[in-house]
């Protein structure tokens, strides 16, 4: 179904309330090092979610790397365990469980953190699963729990509280089905903070005049400046900066740690896996990078055909898709808090316009911004964009 703004909304039949009568849930928690049990955690989702149209499945090769302790860079400093819950033997939910003690130091708190929680619409099934949960942060000194929240800021954050009839933008949100607040709600979960998602149409995109000349002032002015590239190349020459201003630019933002050099390097791999060089811009100001903007074709059609498996055609199809779609997401936006009184934010917006109108997008979404960025969210809606879908984030005292 297509809105007067043309975003397709999608209809689903949400799987009904199970019961599991005479048959006793059990946890278990996932050998890594065992490659059916790693799969079978993996898998689940993928059943849970077959008949979805809003559903874009993650590469499966990716959650791999997130659950090998001796390749993702986050247990160098910090650790967790994976669960299924079963019946009968069949799985019925799954949850991660993670301490991140660079952030515990950071910000000096004693939390847990879960992710991956996936179930049937059963509540049996989901306590379980936490309770499980809140044990193994329990066990290790954790006063809180807080989630859903990955391993890095590209996993995205929250539970889906607010636009389940619109497509997930690609892998970088979560989606769920509309009972997963509910299931969340009874077990004594409250609300951490929300992440909301801007649609913005080309059409109606515009900033008012007066930040366009705000812009054209600073440039002008010789110290900010605008960095573009035509070749991954150019940005791996300047990786260790950019990650460098990827870490300090959200450091006043809820999710922030300072990430290690691990991390970082990790997070530019990926990025430049699927980044067109020609939608990645840099500010700077004297020489030093104080800003960026990332725009991310979506390819979600494509990944939804290939159930998240990277082979030959799937490839071919995503490299076709990165030219066709006429969806984007910017999600990597920022600019260093010091340069926001300076002209940095007006130069940041001004790019963003300029680029929607010079590559054609149709459809733009601005993805998860935090409702601490009070100041972003009144200027998305101002240039004429609506934020049509919620990510909460959960907590709850141990």
């Amino acid at each position: 179904i297509a809105d007067h703004r043309g975003i397709i909304k999608y209809t689903f039949d949400i799987p009904k309330f199970q019961k599991l009568e005479d048959e006793m849930i059990t946890i278990e928690k996932v050998n890594l090092d065992s490659a059916s049990e790693v799969n079978r955690f993996i898998q689940f989702q993928y059943d849970l979610y077959q008949s979805c149209p809003q559903f874009c499945p993650p590469f499966r090769a990716d959650i791999r790397v997130m659950m090998n302790k001796k390749k993702h860079p986050f247990f160098e400093h910090s650790d967790g365990d994976f669960f299924v819950a079963l019946s009968d033997g069949k799985v019925v939910g799954r949850i991660a469980v993670f301490i991140n003690y660079l952030f515990n130091q950071y910000h000096k708190v004693k939390k847990g953190q879960f992710y991956f929680f996936d179930s049937i619409d059963n509540q049996e099934v989901a306590g379980k699963l936490f309770e499980r949960a809140f044990e193994y942060c329990q066990e290790r000194g954790m006063e809180d729990i807080v989630g859903p929240k990955g391993l890095s800021a590209f996993d995205g954050y929250g539970i889906l509280i607010k636009g389940f009839e619109h497509h997930q933008m690609m892998t970088m949100m979560n989606y769920n089905f509309p009972y997963y607040p509910k299931l969340l709600e009874n077990i004594g979960f409250e609300k951490e903070v929300d992440f909301a998602s801007c649609y913005l149409h080309r059409d109606k995109f515009q900033f008012p005049e007066k930040m366009a000349e705000v812009a054209r002032r600073v440039l002008e002015r010789g110290k900010f400046q605008i960095i573009h590239f035509k070749h991954k190349k150019q940005i791996k020459e300047i990786a260790d900066e950019l990650g460098a201003a990827y870490n300090n630019t959200f450091i006043h933002n809820w999710e922030y740690y300072p990430m290690t050099k691990g991390e970082i390097d990790l997070l530019l791999r990926n990025l430049l896996d699927v980044v067109n060089p020609k939608l990645v811009k840099i500010i700077t100001y004297e020489e030093r990078i104080v800003g960026f903007f990332v725009a991310f074709p979506d390819i979600s059609k494509a990944l939804q055909r290939h159930h998240g498996r990277i082979t030959p055609f799937s490839i071919v199809d995503m490299l076709i898709s990165l030219r066709n779609t006429d969806w984007v997401s910017m999600n990597g936006a920022g600019v260093l808090p010091e340069y926001h009184g300076r002209g940095g934010n007006a130069l940041l917006y001004h790019e963003m316009q300029k680029t929607i109108k010079e590559f054609g997008f149709t459809h733009w979404e601005l993805t998860q911004v935090a409702e601490t960025a009070v100041q972003m969210r009144k200027d998305m809606t101002m240039a004429g964009g609506e934020f049509y879908k919620t990510h909460r984030v959960y907590h709850k005292r141990l």
